[in-house]
């Protein structure tokens, strides 16, 4: 059933073919994220053209990287950057490239522009969208180098494992916009997740493994974070994965 990007009450219309892999939060802002958002959005935030729902994207709204960048270099996208820890971090060590962090969360991306303005990073972009549009509409086909995911939401039980956001619809999404070469770099504390990872992308058009044996080693580029000092804080194994987009017709 399609869903919205609002909580489900029973009542709301829906305007959705799939649900989505995140539940909004309806949590305020602190009065400095606020701040932030209001003060340093003209610069971080790209302007999103929306379609009915509220984090949706309109068909048709594509955006240029080097109009947004103000230059053409490589791109780097993070889905579901959270407090833009491993994301700001990044753009600071790489000042050559470009990067840009997709999340739902506004607190989440309020925190990504103070930090990113106090390091005086400049290369980095936020959009507040879905990230599966985002693929789909808002980003040109074959403008991306890597697409980092780390610590998506492993929707554990099995009446919500729908909402992975790692499924056979996604992998042509991220086809898409890589270019060929460019890698999809994910990481999870769930095994289970890992595991469905593996078996989507294993049998993806116009993706090829990046690692020999069962998992990747750890991606270098990605700083420690909450989420993954909390999974080895519980005994959880971290696993990694990479898969490099072939040039591979998929029309």
């Amino acid at each position: 059933m399609p869903e919205t990007d609002e909580p489900d009450t029973g009542d709301e219309p829906r305007y959705r073919e799939r649900p989505v892999s995140f539940a909004r939060r309806s949590g305020r802002m602190s009065d400095g994220q606020e701040r932030a958002w209001n003060q340093l959005g003209s610069f971080y935030a790209v302007p999103v053209e929306r379609d009915q729902a509220v984090l949706s994207v309109r068909p048709g709204a594509q955006v240029d990287p080097a109009t947004l960048f103000g230059r053409s270099a490589p791109l780097i996208v993070e889905i579901g950057s959270g407090q833009g820890h491993a994301i700001v971090a990044a753009a600071e060590t790489a000042p050559a490239t470009d990067f840009l962090a997709v999340e739902v969360f506004r607190a989440g991306l309020a925190r990504t522009m103070l930090d990113a303005d106090r390091a005086g990073v400049r290369n980095l972009r936020l959009v507040e969208a879905n990230a599966p549009e985002v693929l789909e509409h808002l980003l040109p086909p074959a403008s991306v180098d890597e697409l980092w995911i780390f610590f998506s939401d492993p929707w554990h039980k099995n009446r919500h494992t729908k909402r992975r956001l790692i499924s056979p619809d996604f992998a042509p999404l991220a086809a898409r916009v890589l270019k060929p070469g460019g890698a999809l770099r994910l990481a999870t504390d769930w095994q289970d997740y890992a595991l469905q990872m593996r078996e989507v992308m294993s049998d993806a058009a116009g993706f090829a493994a990046g690692f020999d044996g069962a998992w990747a080693p750890r991606f270098e580029g990605r700083v420690m974070t909450a989420f993954e000092r909390k999974g080895i804080a519980k005994g959880r194994d971290i696993r990694d994965l990479v898969y490099l987009r072939t040039d591979d017709d998929l029309r």
